[in-house]
């Protein structure tokens, strides 16, 4: 027997919301988890690419994948052992560059493994053990369950979320670049403490973001995309991000600009065709930096994992 799934894009932070704010794009991940049939064969891993463009080289082909880790875990969880299994991802989400592409597939590892297994666990549990294996909620929570949402992980392990309806004209337009930022760099330059000041800040912004979605104010949208506790430290790293925030500053229709994760893609919140209006006049700022970008304008992702 084996199980397929499609699993979501995200896009985490948002400026201000940093390790609990998420939403799903329609760009897509296969994870295929199957029990093969000749007992003792072990574990196989086959990575399909989707795109030449991203690097899947690096991605581990034994126990330290972390599909794997994630399906050993919920095997632990209803008191079994990993069977001899084959795990096989078809990816067509960029690696290393801020759009969830490991949440996706510890999502879509755990969720074909479950319905394996005869769906022991529920939401509650897989969400948990997601976020365990991929060290904070803000990613598996929208790939798991698509759209906008606000996540938690509690003291206890369990995750606390909401999912907020988007709304239906604001639009992310995505700007890929053609190189990787490893997480592990990314959260290096951040400091390990800030400000009281700071992070009262980014809670009055993060608080202005939720209220603007959830009213669908796209004045207010405008003055809560802002974050003082991640962005600051993370721009130099992104060629082109402080350039092109001066660009769209005032830009009719652009409600705002920000990292994506932890980068290296930009994602750009417009409105109506907003972003069609200044697209050349980013293009040539990536071109003055030498970077190849691969700019996609997305709606929302409102359905999360589904089965194949």
């Amino acid at each position: 027997m084996k199980v397929s799934v499609k699993v979501p894009a995200t896009t985490a932070n948002l400026g201000p919301g940093f390790d609990c704010l998420g939403l799903a794009l329609p760009i897509y991940n296969e994870i295929t988890v199957e029990e093969t049939v000749m007992p003792g064969s072990g574990i196989e891993i086959n990575i399909i690419e989707d795109s030449e463009t991203y690097d899947i080289l690096s991605i581990p082909r034994d126990k330290d994948n972390i599909v794997y880790k994630a399906i050993e875990l919920l095997y632990n969880f209803v008191g079994q052992t990993v069977s001899d299994i084959k795990i096989t991802i078809k990816t067509n989400i960029p690696v290393a560059r801020g759009l969830g592409s490991s949440a996706s597939v510890i999502v879509g590892g755990l969720m074909a493994a479950n319905k394996l297994l005869g769906n022991p666990a529920d939401d509650a549990v897989l969400l948990s053990i997601a976020s365990e294996v991929e060290g904070h909620p803000d990613n598996v929570t929208p790939a798991l369950f698509g759209g906008f949402c606000l996540s938690s992980m509690e003291d206890d392990g369990s995750v606390s979320y909401s999912k907020i309806d988007w709304p239906k004209d604001w639009k992310f337009t995505v700007l890929i670049p053609d190189y990787e930022l490893d997480t592990r760099i990314a959260r290096s330059v951040l400091p390990e403490s800030v400000s009281i000041p700071d992070a009262a800040y980014n809670v009055r912004k993060c608080a202005m973001l939720v209220d603007a979605v959830y009213r669908q104010d796209s004045e207010l949208m405008k003055k809560s995309l802002k974050d003082k506790l991640h962005q600051p430290y993370r721009e130099n790293l992104i060629k082109g991000f402080k350039e092109l925030n001066e660009l769209l500053a005032n830009k009719e229709d652009i409600l705002g600009c920000v990292i994506s994760g932890a980068g290296p893609t930009i994602l750009v919140i417009s409105k109506n065709d907003g972003f069609e209006k200044v697209e050349n006049e980013v293009i040539q700022i990536f071109e003055d930096f030498n970077v190849n970008c691969d700019i996609r304008t997305l709606e929302i992702e409102n359905e999360g994992t589904k089965l194949v």
